[in-house]
């Protein structure tokens, strides 16, 4: 009987090498492969890391060089939301894009069945639903990708409940990355410093005015992409209570700043709607949603088809710090994952 063929998406972390593993110890036919994404030191590593594992684990390594579109789709992209006055979530768009879109197409072309990553996330009956473990759960930033690849994508580390259990097996397994530590940092931003990635990059830097909501200027900024919805510090202004960023008004100039209570909003408006179920199914769901990914599930009252798959939704409870650029994701009662879109 043929053997699956299953290409990994290899990081040079220790997450994608034991999945890696346990996919070969299945009798799975593993390819590792690796996106070429940047041409820092640090991708070189990853690169180099990822060699070794798949060498040790006897399995073929291929390396997709995507440095072109990866600036156009990811980078361009993240740039371009911070001009409009929105915080962006690169993580998204490369998964869509990237992780599992390029990369499957490339997958296909070696023979796969099915690709794979170490990401946190299951899939059960072609759905996908949240991770067992919670903190670690990356369902949210999945939401924009393609529901007709859902039966071609395996999760392997989903049957453990910690990172811990994974750094053991690891050990255990006496793989080289077992002690290297997780990356938290967007990848393309040296030192995760968006501020000064941002600095050379054709943003308007220009001083404003810091505003409250009833017109009253209260200082200056120093260019509107060094702050954020909800952001409190870094404002060095002086008022009689604490402020925080309420909006950001590009075609003014203008940073909007106010009490704390006039964060929370019951509703929003968000574009680019994914589906990762039917429509139909999508609409006759009782739906909680996140519009953080370590944010809590929260009710959701109703939403709103527009045109161009723009969303109108109502939650259930005002929610802090509604933020542009970052998305709504949608979720049942079994906790399965039903897309998302992008908040504006």
């Amino acid at each position: 009987m043929k053997k699956e063929i299953v290409v990994i998406g290899m990081s040079g972390g220790v997450d994608s090498s034991i999945a890696a593993c346990l996919l070969k110890e299945e009798g799975k036919e593993v390819i590792g492969a690796t996106m070429l994404l940047l041409d820092d030191e640090k991708t070189k590593q990853s690169i180099e890391d990822a060699k070794t594992i798949c060498k040790k684990l006897g399995i073929k390594h291929y390396i997709f060089d995507l440095r072109k579109e990866f600036k156009k789709e990811v980078i361009d992209n993240f740039i371009e939301a911070y001009k409009s006055g929105k915080t962006p979530n690169p993580c998204v768009n490369c998964n869509k894009y990237f992780k599992f879109g390029l990369f499957y197409q490339k997958a296909k072309e070696l023979g796969a069945d099915y690709i794979a990553t170490g990401h946190y996330a299951k899939i059960k009956n072609n759905r996908l639903v949240m991770s067992d473990v919670t903190e670690k759960d990356q369902s949210y930033f999945l939401c924009q990708i393609s529901k007709e690849i859902l039966p071609h994508i395996l999760f392997p580390l989903n049957k453990y409940k910690s990172k811990e259990e994974i750094r053991n097996l690891a050990r255990t397994l006496q793989l080289p990355v077992s002690e290297k530590k997780d990356s938290q940092e967007i990848c393309f931003i040296p030192k995760d410093d968006y501020k000064l990635f941002l600095k050379d990059k054709n943003i308007n830097k220009k001083e404003g005015n810091i505003i409250l909501t009833d017109k009253t200027i209260l200082g200056k900024h120093q260019g509107l992409y060094q702050y954020t919805i909800g952001q409190r510090k870094g404002l060095n202004i002086s008022y009689k209570e604490p402020l925080y960023v309420i909006k950001i008004d590009t075609k003014t100039n203008s940073l909007i700043v106010g009490k704390n209570e006039e964060l929370f909003k019951q509703e929003l408006f968000a574009n680019n709607m994914n589906y990762l179920i039917e429509k139909e199914a999508f609409n006759n769901t009782k739906l909680f949603a996140k519009i953080r990914s370590r944010g809590d599930l929260e009710e959701v009252k109703s939403v709103t088809e527009e045109e161009n798959n723009r969303i109108h939704v109502i939650l259930k409870n005002k929610l802090r710090a509604i933020t542009p650029g970052q998305l709504i994701v949608f979720y049942n009662e079994k906790k399965e994952c039903l897309g998302g879109a992008y908040i504006e």
